[in-house]
């Protein structure tokens, strides 16, 4: 188990992702400017929302057709990155999979189908309706929105293994609308699925975009850190969720040092889908 300090981005979107537009050698290059040691790609992966690549589609996004990762282009590039700037930067493949209960056997298809380092699981839609246009709230009482969500978080990871760690497991808040929602009252949930986690030996990542969104708290809450802690939960990734440059590698010192107040003491990065841990 490793000791030493580590300056890693564990979350970052490139144009292989529907909604971002940031060429993945020029993350690289960035990164490297920054003095960042270790970034691991997590392009988007949304089934029952999004299209494979190459099929037609309409709709647009950054004058981009809204489909999932081209996985042959995305895998040549970045073999080509990372032999270019090898001894210069630790290059890690993995993909941010947007899992729903009925999409389950498609991602185990593809996890199969490709070798990665790392996979971040997220909710980011449910029964096909996306969070970010407001499709899955409307109708709902702010208690339903929070209660399908955990559940439906819930349900994926008691099916599906093959991840690393859960991303922005407290995403649901962002697009809240209702306002802040009271942690007692998502609690029992929270702990069932953080239960699970850990007793699956997976992890949960700190998405730092909070401070960009202007949310109040770190993203999990430090209610939902401080109950992970409690129930045994050591392993954490952290996470800029870059999708262009001035995102890359934001606040992720400043998380360590609330990561530290709070009492951890690692932070993890993968390989071949084995954790590594690195003091914090």
């Amino acid at each position: 188990m490793g000791q030493t300090s580590i300056l890693a981005d564990y979350h970052i979107h490139t144009a292989f992702s529907d909604d971002s537009a940031y060429a993945l050698e020029d993350v690289v290059k960035d990164a490297i400017r920054l003095n960042i040691d270790e970034l691991c790609f997590t392009d988007h992966v949304d089934y029952g929302v999004k299209p494979e690549w190459g099929s037609k589609q309409d709709r647009l996004w950054l004058n981009k057709p809204v489909v999932n990762v081209n996985y042959p282009e995305f895998f040549k590039e970045f073999e080509r990155v990372q032999e270019k700037y090898q001894g210069q930067i630790c290059l890690k493949k993995g993909f941010e999979f947007g899992i729903q209960t009925h999409t389950i056997p498609l991602f185990e298809k593809l996890y199969d189908s490709y070798d990665l380092d790392f996979v971040l699981l997220s909710i980011h839609q449910v029964e096909d309706q996306e969070f970010w246009t407001q499709e899955f709230q409307k109708g709902r009482t702010q208690a339903e929105i929070h209660t399908r969500y955990y559940q439906e978080l819930y349900d994926v990871i008691c099916q599906y293994k093959h991840y690393s760690v859960l991303g922005h497991l407290d995403l649901i808040r962002r697009y809240d609308e209702f306002g802040a929602y009271p942690f007692e009252a998502i609690e029992p949930y929270v702990r069932k699925i953080l239960t699970q986690v850990i007793k699956d030996g997976k992890g949960i990542e700190v998405n730092t975009s909070s401070f960009r969104y202007g949310l109040k708290d770190l993203m999990p809450s430090t209610d939902i850190l401080k109950l992970y802690l409690e129930l045994g939960g050591r392993i954490l990734t952290i996470g800029s969720d870059t999708h262009q440059a001035e995102h890359l590698g934001a606040y992720i010192q400043e998380v360590k040092q609330q990561l530290k107040a709070l009492g951890f003491t690692q932070v993890y990065t993968y390989t071949k889908m084995q954790a590594q841990a690195h003091a914090l």
